[in-house]
């Protein structure tokens, strides 16, 4: 039986394009189980460094791509990296962790063992952002800044929140990762200014792809190979220790499916122009989207809707502060 097209008009302002293709994969957020124990607080303090070292290498080698293309007319209108850059609060939070430099701290046996024989997810995850940064067209490392920066900026603090009180943070050191500078200011971004900065970053990228829907096609295939690719990160975290589970911060069930619509498929949306017909099955003469790998796909961008999920947003207050928190992250 053939399988019936979805439509998908790319004729719509690409930030509209990527939150519809990354929305419908709410429910998948909860059953991503490396997600899981890091938001409940369950991963072993060393596991949860070695994760951060991971993200470590995710963000350099992407900021180092996004600095040689900064002057790439599709990556240059959202290029800030004062505003954005992870990788500097990463190295800084791993040297916490270890009680050591920001300059030795790659030297640590746990680094060392990392990379002495990196899991295939973290590999491949390089291997696909080199692939782009060394390209003719690197025009899709915006896919991969959208996915790791707007994932950052929904719900981070939602999320230092529980690792500060698993690994005993409270102080503020080692969760700078967290932490945001408001646009054209100083300090710490609140809520609201994270906010601005993401209003700022989807305005910026749809000026980047102006009308061009070829382009927009394709950085929402490869936000799709991002998706794909955090999940992988997720995947290969270590089962926490049974005492790290006895410690853990909350053992709360999920709250159920997300008021967030989650129809499984992009409809046929309004807009100019002919829309482009996608097919779940490959087709040599079409370009195709696998858009229902969405599905199973977001985990580190979508990280602050599973900590909805797992949050214990219960009883009266709960559910009004529930409600709050998702006017705030669906924005995403």
């Amino acid at each position: 039986m053939s399988k019936e097209p979805i439509y998908v008009d790319f004729s719509l302002p690409l930030a509209e394009l990527l939150r519809k293709g990354t929305a419908i994969a709410h429910e998948e957020v909860e059953k991503s189980q490396g997600a899981g124990w890091m938001v409940r607080g369950e991963l072993d303090r060393e596991e949860y460094i070695r994760f951060l070292m991971m993200l470590w290498h995710v963000y350099d080698t992407l900021e180092h791509g996004l600095e040689r293309h900064a002057s790439h007319p599709v990556l240059s209108f959202s290029y800030n990296p004062a505003l954005l850059s992870r990788a500097p609060a990463l190295s800084a939070d791993i040297a916490h962790f270890l009680q050591t430099s920001e300059e030795n701290w790659q030297n640590h046996p746990l680094h060392v063992e990392l990379m002495s024989d990196p899991p295939a997810a973290l590999s491949q995850y390089l291997a696909r952002l080199n692939e782009i940064i060394s390209s003719d067209d690197p025009s899709t490392l915006l896919s991969h800044a959208y996915v790791r920066y707007l994932g950052d900026l929904s719900g981070g603090q939602v999320i230092r929140s529980r690792v500060s009180k698993a690994y005993g943070l409270e102080d503020g050191a080692g969760v700078s990762f967290f932490d945001f500078k408001p646009l054209g200011g100083s300090g710490t971004a609140t809520l609201g200014d994270m906010k601005k900065i993401k209003e700022w970053y989807r305005d910026n990228m749809n000026s980047s792809v102006g009308d061009s829907e070829a382009l927009k096609a394709d950085i929402v295939e490869e936000a799709i190979t991002a998706f794909e690719l955090n999940s992988g990160l997720f995947a290969a975290l270590r089962p926490p220790s049974s005492a790290s589970l006895e410690n853990s911060i909350s053992t709360l069930p999920p709250l159920g499916v997300p008021v967030t619509p989650v129809d499984g498929s992009f409809n046929k949306l309004s807009g100019g122009g002919e829309p482009v017909v996608l097919y779940e099955e490959n087709k040599k003469t079409e370009k195709m989207y696998q858009l229902s790998a969405v599905i199973a796909v977001v985990a580190a961008a979508s990280i602050a809707h599973f900590a909805l999920v797992v949050g214990g947003f219960t009883g009266d207050r709960g559910m009004a502060k529930l409600e709050a928190l998702r006017d705030w992250l669906f924005a995403h």
